[in-house]
């Protein structure tokens, strides 16, 4: 075992057994008598209070405050930690390994009836993320160790609808999980301005020199959110797009991150909401049309014509087909 693993097993055992020689800890650890007192006072050094008590019933015990410390975590805690481990690493989390690790250890140093309790909770809790391409795992952790260090990067970016990526300089702010997919929010020294980049466009990536300095307060979540919710100080700019339907289809549609936000007003059988014109032009059509005859768009005319449009092509398409 490692060193640290060592130093963590000697208080583990002082934790639990209160009391043991420096020959009890050597044999327990399969490591030599020299080993434990020099692991004991790399521990002593970094604050932990250890005592040694001489005579014939001596031996090392931790300090009565720090027994009573919160050393390890209860089994609520461990659970949690294990969840959250696991829908980190199905969601494409870039140090899988690193967590994976501490995951291990943390039951390494759990009693049978803590690891049972623990497995028992994790076998009925799981996880459906979209799959992740295994190639952007080392584009995630050079991003991220780029963002804490603040290192300006050069990146090769195959924006939708271009048919050769295109290079530029960016300082990344910060990473952000959104519905299946990673993006990194960051400057762009070609457009001069700050944008969200979609991780998995992001073909070649490679650090400079350079350094940056972060907006004081700046929060990479929320101007991803800002980019996709229209400005609710501007409602007046905004148009009404009333949807009657059954209430369960209406609970489902207001409970989605492009409705809820806009919703206005709701009666069992009707929902009113207050959207931007270049929303309905592009992404509502095509969110609302699997919900086909179980809503009806009363307004505005706009929307009713664009799910038309697409409805037709569709038919054409298949009956061509």
């Amino acid at each position: 075992m490692s060193k640290m693993v060592n130093m963590l097993s000697i208080l583990w055992l002082l934790n639990t057994r209160k009391q043991m020689t420096a020959k009890e800890l050597a044999e327990e650890l399969e490591i030599s008598i020299r080993t434990v007192y020099r692991y004991i006072d790399t521990l002593c050094a970094s604050g932990v209070p250890i005592i040694s008590d001489a005579g014939h019933n001596g031996g090392y015990r931790l300090l009565d405050n720090f027994t009573k410390a919160p050393l390890f975590f209860n089994l609520d805690e461990q659970k949690a930690l294990i969840h959250a481990a696991n829908f980190a690493i199905d969601a494409g989390y870039p140090f899988s390994e690193a967590l994976d690790e501490a995951v291990s250890k943390l039951k390494m140093y759990t009693n049978e009836e803590q690891l049972d309790h623990i497995n028992r909770h994790s076998e009925g809790f799981e996880f459906i993320h979209p799959p992740v391409e295994s190639s952007m795992k080392s584009t995630l952790q050079d991003l991220e160790i780029s963002v804490a260090e603040s290192s300006t990067l050069f990146i090769d970016y195959h924006k939708g609808g271009e048919t050769e990526p295109l290079s530029r300089y960016i300082d990344p702010y910060g990473i952000v999980y959104w519905k299946g997919k990673w993006y990194t929010v960051a400057y762009c020294h070609l457009r001069q301005e700050i944008r969200s980049f979609r991780i998995n466009r992001i073909k070649a990536l490679s650090r400079t020199d350079n350094t940056f300095e972060r907006p004081l307060g700046f929060s990479a979540r929320s101007f991803f959110l800002k980019g996709l919710l229209p400005d609710s100080n501007q409602l007046d700019k905004l148009i009404s797009v009333k949807i009657q339907g059954m209430t369960h289809v209406l609970d489902d549609l207001c409970q989605h991150w492009m409705f809820g936000h806009a919703l206005i007003e709701r009666s069992n059988n009707q929902a009113h909401f207050k959207v931007d014109l270049e929303s309905i032009n592009t992404l509502i059509p095509y969110f609302l049309l699997p919900y086909g005859k179980s809503i009806t768009i009363l307004e505005p005319n706009l929307l009713q014509e664009k799910l038309a449009t697409i409805s037709f092509e569709l038919f054409s398409h298949y009956q061509n087909t």
